[in-house]
């Protein structure tokens, strides 16, 4: 009895700690904490953390460079008031009848103008100021050539914080984008590997039907060929070469090496949608955010092709392995087979001489 009543006191006293401890904020919070970052690393928190960072780090660009001045554009309005007031003053200065003097003096102010014209141009001037460069579109797409290491180069910041910023977010962003590649990678492949092992047994299943465990055995061993990951990149590259082509009034080729130079992520710049409308109104903003959501799901298709041919190549090289031992298991075979039979005959010659 008494240990009996020390056991319910026991429990009695255990349930009284775990309600206490259930019912403690600072433990919730714990919970709560865990559960967060065990969602953020699966497959979906991955995806929403990647497209959240993209639209703070826009936020953030475009608020630090959006605002300040910039000093060039200043500069270029500063040159050409100035050539102009140069060259109005050579016109009234200088007498009409006399023409060779006055192309001589409208030559040097022009030389001028012109060398500080193509030295800004040669720093990053392109002729749109701050407003019409940082948009909220443009930023985002700044924020996903960062962390994805593209890094298109057609738009930099110009700001001290501008820089510090980058630098912050990339050394955040690259480990973020690179656990976003591997896990979409992952589902991705899953689910074309379903989508293709499903698709064979359909066409297996109307010339003969299988046992339960043959299907099975079926599953363990297909594997998605090379080819068709080809082709599924290279659809996705025909839709982004038909669209952009459409939108940009790029040829076809144009249109391929942007997208091929995008998903590959080397980056050049000299291609990039949106670049050559300074209009807003004019579809750029829409343009820069489907070239956002295309560039990010081809990353994951990239990933996807990178798994299944990986498996692919791995599951070739180890039926090519016990190709080779089987074949040379034949050869010793025959070899051993034929010295014996070379070795019986050799005694059988001695044998007759004697």
């Amino acid at each position: 009895m008494e240990r009996q009543h020390s056991s319910l006191h026991g429990s009695f006293r255990s349930k009284d700690s775990s309600s206490t401890t259930g019912s403690d904020p600072r433990e919730k919070i714990k919970d709560c904490l865990r559960k967060f970052i065990a969602f953020m690393f699966t497959q979906v928190g991955v995806g929403a953390l990647v497209v959240c960072y993209a639209i703070l780090g826009a936020a953030s660009f475009m608020h630090i460079e959006k605002d300040s001045p910039d000093e060039q554009l200043e500069n270029v309005k500063q040159w050409r008031r100035s050539c102009a007031e140069e060259l109005w003053n050579i016109t009234v200065n200088n007498n009409i009848f006399n023409e060779t003097a006055w192309e001589i003096n409208i030559n040097k102010v022009l030389k001028v103008y012109q060398s500080n014209i193509t030295g800004a141009v040669h720093t990053g001037y392109n002729g749109r100021s701050a407003e019409d460069i940082w948009s909220f579109p443009a930023a985002l797409m700044y924020s996903l050539s960062v962390f994805t290491m593209i890094g298109y180069g057609n738009i930099v910041p110009k700001t001290v914080w501008g820089k510090i910023v980058t630098i912050a977010y990339a050394c955040f962003g690259i480990p973020i984008y690179i656990l976003y590649f591997c896990n979409m990678g992952k589902v991705l492949a899953q689910t074309f590997k379903w989508l293709y092992i499903t698709a064979h047994e359909c066409s297996r299943r109307e010339d003969t039907m299988f046992e339960e465990g043959e299907i099975q055995q079926i599953k363990r061993k297909i594997t998605v060929p090379s080819t068709a990951c080809l082709w599924v990149i290279s659809f996705y590259i025909l839709t982004g070469t038909i669209m952009f082509g459409a939108w940009e009034k790029w040829n076809y080729l144009d249109s391929t090496y942007f997208c091929v130079i995008s998903l590959c992520k080397i980056g050049f710049g000299d291609f990039v949608p949106g670049a050559n409308i300074t209009d807003s109104a004019g579809g750029s903003h829409l343009k820069l955010v489907i070239n956002f959501i295309y560039v990010l799901l081809g990353m994951g298709l990239v990933a996807m092709c990178y798994n299944l041919m990986c498996e692919d190549v791995r599951v070739k090289v180890r039926e090519l392995r016990e190709d080779l031992k089987n074949c040379l298991d034949d050869i010793t075979l025959k070899i051993t087979v034929c010295m014996n039979d070379t070795k019986y005959y050799h005694q059988k010659q001695t044998r007759h001489i004697k």
